[in-house]
């Protein structure tokens, strides 16, 4: 019987950290050199570009809209908010920025109109109960707010659209009015700042590291000696990795928004990004949904586009795992998965989408992937082992450079 012939998943890697992260830093070095974009020269006529607002500036805001309101009022007419709309359709995909944006039209919401009267009603009460909170100086979560007035609100997505429209007519990021959601992304390596003054420690923060807070603005002193950031798209994955002491060997920072990001781990991603200007490689599925993920953090969700500015990290390499993986690996058919027709619409629809038209070798792997109609999950890479990611899989992807 001829001997069995040697695949390339069987093959011992250097784990070395010098040879491994020799491409690592020359794409770090790259970065630094990079002339960081003039967003001035950008031209941003037509959208709707919100800034940053202390508490003080939020309420005044408020009590604008109000006052604008009772004086309509006192001239015998209903009253209205001019809310900007954010519809797909009210969006543009700004090249030079890589993000998507809010264009400048808005739409009329008034209490005279039968048909808008409740969702004015929960514009008003949410403008209201703001006002108190950033008075107070306080935060809370979006779902307290919810349960301050559950008869008007009725569904918490209710109230959570309203918000975004309330910071939106305001002319802030949502963060600004002080409503956050509870913590779901993680972080663990080898990143220490300070929260609200405490030192932190992601080197020491147990297993699986710290919940990413809700409130970055009380996130200071940020310092670091990572080579990299890592984003895991799976917990599963983040936690094998963190075990695993990854970060240790290969020094880096682990972050996971555990599938869909929130908001506050796509701010904490952009803010680190900027300040320890390292780069940001992404583990991910190889499916449409993955790749939808990174596109997320990468350019943004049309949900808060207006937005964009703080949650976007431009320049996101595409590290794994990626189709040509599946073959280049020799991944075991029964671990490919074959694709839904949902899975198919959403890839036919990544491809005609700007921010992946940009990217030829994105188009490459998506157009591999609806061609061969398979698609495997992170946890595949298991059947070779259960700690062949991170002894085996991604020291060799790092070392070969092997991102796009």
């Amino acid at each position: 019987m001829p001997p069995r012939k040697k695949r390339k998943e069987d093959e011992p890697e250097n784990l070395d950290p010098e040879v491994v992260l020799k491409e690592v830093r020359r794409c770090r070095a790259l970065l630094k050199a990079a002339a960081p974009v003039d967003e001035s020269a950008v031209d941003m006529s037509g959208m709707r570009v919100v800034k940053e607002m202390d508490g003080d500036a939020v309420s005044a805001a408020i009590e604008a809209l109000f006052v604008a309101a009772a004086e309509s009022i006192a001239r015998g007419e209903s009253f209205k908010f001019d809310v900007p709309s954010r519809s797909a359709s009210n969006q543009a995909y700004v090249k030079e920025l890589d993000r998507i944006v809010l264009k400048a039209n808005t739409s009329e919401r008034s209490f005279a109109n039968v048909g808008q009267v409740r969702k004015t009603a929960i514009m008003t009460r949410v403008f209201s109960l703001v006002h108190e909170i950033v008075l107070k100086g306080i935060h809370v979560t979006k779902r307290d707010l919810f349960y301050t007035d559950v008869k008007l609100f009725k569904k918490q997505e209710e109230s959570d659209a309203v918000l975004d429209d309330a910071a939106c007519t305001i002319g802030c990021p949502r963060s600004c009015l002080n409503v956050v959601a509870a913590d779901k992304g993680l972080v663990v390596g080898r990143i220490q700042f300070r929260e609200d003054g405490d030192p932190i420690d992601c080197t020491r923060m147990g297993v699986t590291g710290k919940a990413i807070p809700a409130y970055i603005d009380k996130i200071t002193d940020i310092r670091s000696d990572a080579e990299f950031i890592l984003l895991v798209e799976k917990d599963a994955a983040y936690n094998r990795l963190a075990e695993d002491r990854f970060y240790n060997q290969f020094p880096c920072i682990l972050i996971t928004g555990k599938g869909q990001p929130d908001v506050a781990t796509r701010m904490f991603l952009s803010r680190i990004k900027k300040e320890l200007k390292i780069p940001v490689l992404a583990f991910v599925d190889s499916d449409p949904y993955g790749l939808k993920i990174l596109s997320v953090y990468m350019s943004g969700s049309k949900a808060m586009s207006y937005d964009a500015a703080s949650l976007t990290t431009p320049d996101i390499k595409w590290l794994g795992l990626r189709p040509s993986d599946l073959d280049a690996y020799n991944l075991p058919e029964q671990c490919r998965l074959p694709m839904t027709p949902a899975d198919m619409e959403m890839g036919r629809k990544l491809l005609t989408e700007e921010f992946v038209l940009k990217n030829k070798a994105w188009c490459r792997e998506l157009e591999r992937m609806l061609a061969t109609k398979q698609k495997a999950e992170i946890q595949a890479l298991s059947s070779f082992g259960f700690q062949f990611v991170s002894k085996v899989y991604l020291p060799r992807k790092l070392r070969q450079g092997d991102w796009i």
